[in-house]
C-alpha cells in the first residue's frame, strides 16, 4: 500500500484532502470570516458587485476579490446555498499547498519518498486545515505565494529566467496579492529569501538578480491594480476603511513579542516531533540534506521573528509558518525512518513512543466519547460512530503494532490514516450535536413581510437569511420604512432605538434565533449568534 502512495504522491495528496474533508467539511457551522465571504460572493452574482465588493448591500473593501470571485464561480455552479461546495474551492488551494510542498521538497534534492511525507505533514497539520473555513482568504493567498516560491526556486536555482516560468511566478504572485495584500508578501515570501540567501548564496550575477526584482514588482503592480481602481472609484469609502484596518495594527489583539512562541503547537499531531525538528545542535548531524534543512530551519524562524515583530497578534497567522515547519518536521520523521531501529538512547526513544502512542491511544480508547456524549446515538449516527470506533481502533492496535518493531514509516502513514478517519468519517458525526431549540433565519426568508435589522446582526445570521438584511440605523439616525408592518431583526438592543421606534409603532416581540449549533458548552457559545425577532406595526 505504501509503494503505491509513494508512485502516485501528487495523486495521493489531492485524493487525501479530498477524501477528508471534501464530502464532510459541511458539519463546521460557517464562520464568521466565511460568512463575510459567501456574502460578498452572494452580492456579486445578485448585484453585479464584482470589483466594487459589498457586505449586505453596503461597500466592504477590507480583502481583495480574487476568493470571492473564486467562491462566486463556485456557487454559480452549485448554488449559494451549499456550504460544501463553497468549501471546495478553499480545499483545493489547501491541496495545492501539500503539492507545491512535495514539489518544493524534490527540488530541495530530497527523495520522494521523504517529499511526498513533507506534504502529508503539512496537510494534517491543525491550523492548514482549520484557515480553510476560519479564514478562508489566508488558504489562498499563501497557496498561489506557495507556488510563487517554487517558481522562484527554480530561478534561483537555474540561474535563469524563462518565459513561462517568468510568466508563472508573476502571475502566482498577483494571485496572492489580490487574495489578500502583502500579507504573505511579508510573512512567507520575504523569509523564504532571505532563508535562501543564507543557506544558499544568491548566484547568477547583477542581470539575473535585476530581472527577478522586475518580475516582484511587475507582480505586486499587477496584483494591486484592484486597490487604485477602488482608491479612485470611491476614495472616501476606501481611506476610511483603510485606516481603520491599519489602525488594527497596532491597537487590536496587541500582544507581547514572545506571543508565537509555541507556534509548534498549532502543528497539532506533529506538535512533539515540530518541537525536536527546531533543536538544530541535534539534529543537524542527523538529516539527510544539512543544507537543505538550514534552510526549511531558517525560512520557519525568520517567519515567526517578523511576525512577532508586528503588535497585531493572533493564532491564525501563524498558519504561513506551518508550510516550512512541515519541511522541517520532514526531517526528522525521515531520520526515524531511517535510524529508529538502531537507536538505543532513551531520551530519542522516549519522544517518539510518547508522541505516536498518545496518538494511538487516543484511537483506541475513541469509542469513551459515548459515555461524554449527552445525545443517544441512533440509526446512522449510532452506524457511523461504531464504523469510526472499529477503524480507529484498528489503525491504534497497529500503531503500537509497528511502534514495537520499530517500523516508524508505517507508523507514519497510520497517522495519515488516522486523519483521514477523523474528517471522513468522524467529522459528520458533529452535525448530531444541534440543540433541540435550534432555528433557522433562512425560514424568515419565507415569510410575507420584509425583514429589517436595526444593529449587531451577525454576517452568519445575514448568510443563512439568504438575502441582504437592510439597516434601519444610519450615521444620521434612524431610517424608517415604508411598510405598515415588518420584522426587526437585531442582536443586543439599544433602548434609545427601541425608546424612539415605540413611538410610531407597536413592538411585539416574536422569538429568538441563536445559531450556535450546542448550548452545551458554555465557552463556546457566541452571543453575537443570538439575534431577536420582533414585529413592528404603524400606529
Amino acid at each position: 500500500m505504501i509503494k503505491l502512495i509513494e508512485k502516485y504522491p501528487i495523486a495521493c495528496l489531492l485524493l487525501f484532502v479530498i477524501l477528508m474533508l471534501g464530502f464532510t467539511i459541511d458539519a463546521i457551522p460557517v464562520t464568521i470570516m466565511e460568512a463575510r465571504n459567501f456574502i460578498s460572493a452572494r452580492e456579486m452574482l445578485t448585484d453585479d458587485n464584482w470589483i466594487l465588493t459589498t457586505m449586505n448591500g453596503e461597500a466592504r473593501y477590507q480583502k481583495p476579490p480574487l476568493p470571492t470571485w473564486i467562491t462566486a464561480f463556485f456557487g454559480m455552479l452549485f448554488g449559494m446555498k451549499s456550504v460544501l461546495t463553497l468549501r471546495w474551492p478553499a480545499l483545493l488551494f489547501m491541496a495545492s499547498i501539500g503539492v507545491s510542498t512535495y514539489l518544493l521538497s524534490k527540488k530541495l534534492e530530497l527523495s520522494k519518498s521523504h517529499s511526498l511525507i513533507n506534504g502529508f505533514i503539512v496537510l494534517s497539520s491543525f491550523y492548514v486545515i482549520g484557515i480553510t473555513i476560519e479564514a478562508p482568504w489566508d488558504i489562498y493567498t499563501h497557496g498561489f505565494m506557495l507556488m510563487a516560491l517554487y517558481q522562484l526556486f527554480l530561478m534561483f536555482q537555474n540561474k535563469k529566467t524563462t518565459v513561462l516560468r517568468s510568466l508563472l511566478f508573476v502571475l502566482f504572485l498577483a494571485g496572492s496579492v489580490l487574495s489578500k495584500g502583502p500579507v504573505s508578501l511579508y510573512v512567507l515570501f520575504l523569509p523564504f529569501v532571505i532563508a535562501y540567501g543564507i543557506s544558499y548564496r544568491f548566484k547568477g550575477g547583477t542581470l539575473h538578480f535585476l530581472k527577478l526584482i522586475s518580475l516582484l514588482v511587475f507582480g505586486i503592480v499587477l496584483g494591486g491594480w484592484w486597490y487604485f481602481h477602488v482608491r479612485v472609484v470611491d476614495p472616501e469609502t476606501f481611506a476610511r476603511i483603510a485606516e481603520r484596518e491599519t489602525s488594527n495594527w497596532s491597537s487590536y489583539n496587541v500582544r507581547p513579542f514572545y506571543y508565537y512562541w509555541s507556534f509548534f503547537v498549532q502543528s497539532g499531531l506533529w506538535t512533539i516531533p515540530a518541537f525536536i525538528s527546531l533543536l538544530y545542535p541535534y539534529l543537524k548531524s542527523r538529516v539527510s540534506n544539512l543544507k537543505a534543512y538550514r534552510f526549511s530551519l531558517f525560512w520557519t524562524i525568520i517567519a515567526v521573528i517578523l511576525l512577532s515583530i508586528i503588535p497585531e497578534k493572533k493564532s491564525r497567522y501563524l498558519m504561513p509558518v506551518l508550510i516550512p515547519l512541515a519541511i522541517n518536521i520532514g526531517f526528522y520523521i525521515e531520520y526515524l525512518i531511517r535510524e529508529f531501529k538502531n537507536i538505543k538512547d532513551k531520551r530519542e526513544t522516549i519522544p517518539v513512543y510518547f508522541s505516536f502512542g498518545l496518538i494511538g491511544t487516543i484511537a483506541i480508547l475513541f469509542w469513551i466519547v459515548w459515555f461524554f456524549s449527552n445525545d443517544i446515538l441512533t440509526g446512522l449516527v449510532l452506524a457511523r460512530f461504531i464504523v469510526t470506533a472499529l477503524i480507529l481502533l484498528i489503525i491504534g492496535f497497529y500503531i503500537f503494532k509497528f511502534l514495537r518493531i520499530k517500523n516508524i514509516k508505517v507508523v507514519f502513514y497510520l497517522i495519515i490514516g488516522f486523519m483521514l478517519t477523523i474528517g471522513l468519517v468522524a467529522l459528520p458525526i458533529a452535525q448530531t450535536h444541534v440543540q433541540a431549540d435550534y432555528k433557522p433565519v433562512s425560514e424568515l426568508s419565507e415569510a410575507p413581510i420584509p425583514l429589517y435589522s436595526i444593529s449587531n446582526v451577525s454576517p452568519e445570521a445575514i448568510y443563512n437569511y439568504g438575502n441582504k438584511i437592510p439597516k434601519l440605523k444610519s450615521k444620521e439616525g434612524l431610517i424608517l420604512p415604508t411598510e405598515k408592518e415588518f420584522n426587526l431583526l437585531t442582536g443586543k438592543e439599544d433602548p434609545e432605538e427601541f425608546e424612539e421606534l415605540s413611538k410610531l409603532y407597536n413592538i411585539e416581540f416574536v422569538t429568538t434565533y441563536d445559531l450556535n449549533t450546542s448550548n452545551k458548552d458554555a465557552k463556546a457559545h457566541k452571543s453575537r449568534l443570538v439575534n431577536q425577532l420582533y414585529r413592528l406595526t404603524r400606529r
